[in-house]
C-alpha cells in the first residue's frame, strides 16, 4: 500500500535511508561523511519540513514500511524532482520503487511537464531502474559530495506520458 508520509513515519524513513546509504555508498564514501550528511538531511526536524513542502509517499507491506519517495512541488517551468527513493535492501526487485515513481507521477502529472532525478554515475543499479521507468539521460558531471569527487547523472521523465512502462 502507497500512501502519504505522517510525521509518525520519520523513525521508519530514517531507517530505510541508513540501511539503503549503507549499502550502496559505503564503499565509495567515508562512513563519517555519510553520517554527518545523513544527521542534517534527515533529521527529524528536516523531515517534518520535507513533509509540508513536498510530496512525500512511503510504502508499507504487512504493516510496515519498507520504501518512500520525495517529489519537489511542480516550479514555475512545470519541473519537479525526484529528490529520495528508497526500498529497504530486502525489499528491492519487488516493483514497490515503480510504484513509489508512478504514484509521484500520478500526482504530479496534471501540473507538471518533466520529473528530473540525479543519480551518482557509479549506481549502475539506479540508473538501469530510471531507464527503464522511461527516464532519459541529460547529461553527466562532475561535482563534489561532502568534499570528495563524484560524477552525477541527471536524468528527466516527461510527464504528459500516459504510462511509465
Amino acid at each position: 500500500m502507497i500512501r502519504v508520509m505522517t510525521e509518525k513515519d520519520i523513525r521508519s524513513v530514517r531507517q530505510i535511508v541508513l540501511a539503503s546509504w549503507g549499502e550502496t555508498y559505503s564503499s565509495l564514501f567515508p562512513d563519517e561523511v555519510l553520517v554527518d550528511w545523513f544527521e542534517r538531511n534527515y533529521s527529524s526536524a528536516m523531515l517534518c519540513k520535507q513533509i509540508e513542502k513536498t510530496n512525500m509517499f512511503v510504502v508499507e507491506q504487512n504493516e510496515q514500511i519498507v520504501g518512500f519517495a520525495s517529489f519537489t512541488q511542480v516550479d514555475e517551468d512545470g519541473d519537479s524532482e525526484l529528490t529520495a527513493l528508497y526500498i529497504l535492501p530486502k525489499h528491492t526487485k519487488q516493483g514497490l520503487g515503480t510504484s513509489l515513481v508512478e504514484k509521484g507521477v500520478e500526482t504530479l502529472q496534471t501540473k507538471g511537464h518533466n520529473l528530473y532525478v540525479y543519480v551518482e554515475s557509479v549506481n549502475l543499479t539506479a540508473r538501469s531502474f530510471y531507464e527503464k521507468l522511461g527516464f532519459h539521460l541529460l547529461e553527466e558531471f562532475d561535482e563534489y559530495f561532502e568534499g570528495y569527487p563524484t560524477t552525477t547523472a541527471q536524468y528527466v521523465l516527461p510527464l504528459k506520458t500516459p504510462t511509465l512502462i
